[in-house]
């Protein structure tokens, strides 16, 4: 099958090297980011014209214009998907421009160029269908599930509450923890760091271009980061004022079998 991949930054560039590995034909359009010569086409059109997927992996906020442009040469042989770290809005754009005549369906790779370098399995995708569109989603579900994805079929706005409290306070820390210099050196870091030692290199690698986007573009990642401001003054305010005698300020242990 032939992709037209609008948008080769990093995510752009792993997604096609993923499909040109699976045996699938690619061109690519991004007017700020280098194509190679053998995958580049001059314009969206170009890159779209006969292609049977349509895969939008710019930022988020480029997308409309981008959608709008090229919604004249679209049709219904055609699928379009997204591939953003948000749902609710991308998958109401593609409602808004696309309509009931060109098939669509939001995604969300949760993983990336870092995950892929790495060998991490299983890769998973999630998978957001539009009512209109089922074949859509199917097709888009079983295209992963070819390259070897696990996928979770999940409505964008339950998509992007978990999110929230997921993937944009996991930033959200990290972030932080970059800013304050703490992993420049991390030579006598105890091994319970070592899961926010991956969370950092992911902030520098996958998904630091990402972090505005993440929080920004999710309608529910502020009042996640809110919440969490709000646990760690009053967690912060305890460790001032009280003592521990009865061990009522450690972290309480998941119920068993909880994970």
């Amino acid at each position: 099958m032939l992709f037209a991949i609008l948008g080769f930054g990093r995510f752009g560039r792993a997604l096609t090297e993923l499909l040109r590995h699976a045996g699938h034909e690619v061109r690519a359009y991004d007017p700020y980011a280098a194509v190679p010569a053998g995958l580049a086409a001059p314009s969206a059109r170009a890159a779209a014209q006969g292609a049977q997927w349509i895969v939008l992996a710019m930022p988020v906020p480029h997308m409309r214009n981008a959608l709008q442009a090229l919604r004249p040469y679209l049709h219904a042989g055609q699928t379009v998907i997204d591939v953003g770290s948000v749902k609710m809005h991308p998958c109401t754009l593609l409602d808004e421009v696309l309509g009931e005549e060109v098939p669509h369906a939001g995604t969300h790779p949760l993983f990336g160029p870092l995950s892929l370098a790495r060998g991490e399995h299983p890769l998973r995708t999630v998978v957001c269908a539009n009512p209109r569109h089922p074949d859509a989603a199917a097709r888009t579900l079983q295209l992963f599930v070819d390259l070897g994805c696990e996928v979770i079929e999940q409505d964008p706005a339950v998509h992007d509450k978990a999110m929230a409290n997921t993937h944009a306070l996991a930033f959200f820390i990290a972030k932080g923890l970059v800013e304050m210099g703490v992993d420049d050196d991390l030579t006598v870091a105890p091994p319970s760091f070592q899961g926010l030692k991956h969370m950092l290199a992911a902030v520098r690698g996958d998904a630091g271009h990402l972090f505005a986007a993440i929080q920004q573009e999710n309608p529910f990642a502020a009042a996640a980061r809110a919440q969490l401001m709000d646990s760690l003054e009053r967690i912060h305010g305890k460790l001032l004022t009280e003592g521990d005698e009865d061990g009522h300020l450690a972290i309480p242990n998941l119920p068993e079998g909880a994970s």
